[in-house]
């Protein structure tokens, strides 16, 4: 296998031969040694959540608590009115770090850590970075290492909305090759 490659943010392209012909394979995301610990990603574009999105996704997930779906039941509950279902931010921020962090992951290792300090309501925007917080060797996958993330997200006025702690299991960039030739 020839390859060529070149390195655009989470991105790599190869030139590789495939029964004598030439094709490009675009690989997405970081690999492990792409990361060190101390480094901070600040992930792109940010979401307003909706009352459609939280009534959607209460649903879906048959979460039915009224702080979720009845203003009147929250205001009891003590919140201006009814609020985003935690799970909802959780998952929005989590799925803004996707590109980031776990596009070359081969497994969620766990979350741990979680905390939501404040509470979202419909029509606020939600963003969020990460910062590399540890990073090994994994002791039974040679191909791949343990990287684990300390993830915030907040709202448009910087007020933190939810954290938490990922570990991934990411591949190693040698053995991309591998997977490239199978």
């Amino acid at each position: 296998m020839e390859e060529k490659k070149k390195k655009e943010e989470s991105k790599e392209v190869f030139e590789v031969s495939r029964d004598g012909k030439k094709i490009k394979k675009v690989i997405r995301g970081r690999f492990f040694e792409d990361f060190e610990v101390g480094e901070k990603y600040y992930h792109h574009w940010g979401r307003t959540l909706t009352e459609s999105d939280n009534i959607l996704f209460s649903t879906l997930t048959m979460n039915y608590n009224p702080t979720y779906f009845n203003d009147e039941w929250a205001k009891k509950m003590g919140y201006k009115r009814a609020v985003i279902n935690p799970l909802l931010v959780f998952n929005t921020v989590l799925g803004m770090s996707v590109e980031d962090l776990s596009e070359q992951a081969l497994a969620l290792l766990g979350y741990t850590d979680i905390k939501f300090p404040k509470p979202v309501y419909p029509g606020e925007t939600i963003f969020a970075f990460s910062e590399v917080i540890e990073k090994r060797e994994s002791k039974s996958r040679p191909e791949a290492g343990i990287v684990t993330f300390k993830t915030v997200g907040v709202n448009q006025d910087g007020e933190i909305v939810v954290e938490y702690k990922r570990s991934v299991l990411v591949k190693r960039r040698e053995f991309i090759k591998k997977e490239l030739e199978g």
